[in-house]
């Protein structure tokens, strides 16, 4: 061993516990089944180093980069990173040059993995498009971003898109449980024990982030004294200061986890904004992504206050674009804004009961032709099939209002939207009442 082998261990035995502990084949990969899982595309396509152009896309931690190394210790193309966040052009065109003289000299593949991709601007981008078309390289992107809205179209239609979840409480543990009894990239050699409940706490309060568990994992290890029996035991209380988030009793079975955000939902929908603001503290105490917290709020804001109050929903959307932007722990604020509103707001499902009518009779009834007088007109030949003839417009009337039929023939008496007479609905009821009756009038003179 020369001394630059020597430095290179060295620094692979200093490197954080979640960098050693990268699975290095497909095998050791733990959870993301749905995309590695056996005799799944990409497994097939990696096992047989037949690998196109990907994207992985999902939230930290759950595997991007792991899976791109693994891809790099099993292709027998040659292997470039790079990281978007510092690499320019001229470091693209660098691995561009290289990529054609290994293919035009040994024809051998080049595999380029850009980390951080939705980070290059559109001319970095596109930059990769005719290298990318032509097979000079193939592109492994990785995006916490979605890579739809992020990335070039164009290099989206030359990708197979991969979306990566967070990773389940089961194979979190299976994780740190490796980490802390691998002798040779883990803490094996410290003669740790991880305590059951330890263990269950960690990769609940992971959150599904693996590289979130094992740090937490590195760090009891390595701050905790041993016991008199020789071992460093790791419980339950080592864990919590470690990440310094207090054991809450949230998710340990999975029920927990539902019923709280149950409680949450229904605190709303009940008009109690202490109850809700109680469940949400716990919620975000216990580490739930508050992307599904705002997630839950912005349904509520449509399924139980609706048009009682529309502004609800404005302020719900409003809330999980600045949660995303924000974070923690400013994002609790929002959160509780959001929340607090929703709870105080009027209530009324009428806009779920409509759409969940229309849709049961959608399923249940054959699908009428729309009446020809709302049919377009401005497709080739659609005047002389007759559509749109007798349509009325209805800004040419008074009140910018015109008696029509506007569902299909045999469905004139049907009636779905049903508005409430909370909030802003009564507005509604009275605003359409007034149109109908006015209306009518005209027609009996």
């Amino acid at each position: 061993m020369d001394l630059f082998d020597y430095m290179r261990e060295t620094q692979q035995k200093e490197s954080p516990l979640a960098s050693r502990m990268r699975p290095k084949t497909l095998d050791e990969v733990v959870g993301q089944k749905h995309i590695i899982g056996k005799n799944t595309m990409l497994y097939r396509a990696i096992k047989a180093d037949k690998l196109s152009s990907v994207i992985f896309y999902g939230p930290p931690g759950t595997g991007k980069t792991t899976l791109a190394m693994v891809i790099a210790n099993t292709t027998s193309s040659e292997f470039t990173q790079l990281n978007a966040t510092v690499a320019g052009k001229k470091d693209m065109e660098d691995v561009v040059k290289r990529a054609k003289d290994l293919q035009g000299m040994y024809g051998r593949r080049t595999i380029l993995f850009i980390d951080e991709i939705h980070r290059f601007n559109k001319g970095q981008q596109d930059y990769l498009l005719p290298f990318v078309e032509d097979g000079t390289i193939i592109l492994i992107g990785a995006t916490t971003e979605n890579p739809y809205f992020e990335v070039n179209p164009a290099l989206i239609s030359r990708s197979i898109i991969f979306e990566l979840h967070n990773l389940e409480k089961e194979d979190i543990k299976e994780l740190i449980k490796r980490a802390v009894s691998d002798p040779v990239r883990g803490m094996g050699s410290y003669h740790a024990m991880l305590d059951d409940d330890a263990a269950e706490f960690l990769s609940d309060a992971a959150n599904g982030d693996a590289r979130a568990a094992l740090n937490g994992i590195e760090l009891a290890v390595l701050t905790t004294d041993r016991s008199d029996d020789g071992m460093i035991h790791i419980t339950l209380d080592t864990a919590q200061e470690c990440i310094q988030k207090r054991a809450v009793r949230y998710d340990k079975s999975g029920d927990n986890h539902y019923d709280t955000i149950s409680a949450f939902i229904k605190s709303m929908r009940g008009s109690d904004p202490d109850a809700a603001v109680y469940y949400l503290a716990r919620m975000l105490y216990a580490g739930e992504d508050i992307r599904f917290i705002a997630r839950r709020i912005m349904i509520c804001a449509s399924e139980d206050v609706g048009n009682a109050d529309p502004q609800a929903l404005v302020v719900a959307v409003a809330a999980s674009q600045a949660i995303e932007r924000i974070g923690m722990p400013e994002a609790q604020i929002i959160l509780s804004h959001a929340a607090t509103y929703v709870a105080c707001a009027p209530k009324s499902n009428a806009a779920y009961m409509a759409i969940s009518e229309a849709m049961n009779y959608v399923q249940n009834h054959k699908t009428p032709p729309v009446p020809s007088h709302l049919q377009d007109t401005h497709y080739k030949s659609a005047g002389k099939l007759g559509h749109g003839d007798g349509y009325k417009y209805a800004h040419d009337y008074k009140n910018h209002y015109v008696k029509q039929q506007y569902l299909p023939d045999t469905m004139e008496n049907e009636h779905f939207y049903r508005p409430s007479e909370n909030g802003y609905e009564r507005t509604i009821v009275q605003h359409l009442t007034r149109l109908h009756a006015e209306a009518e009038d005209k027609n009996n003179k």
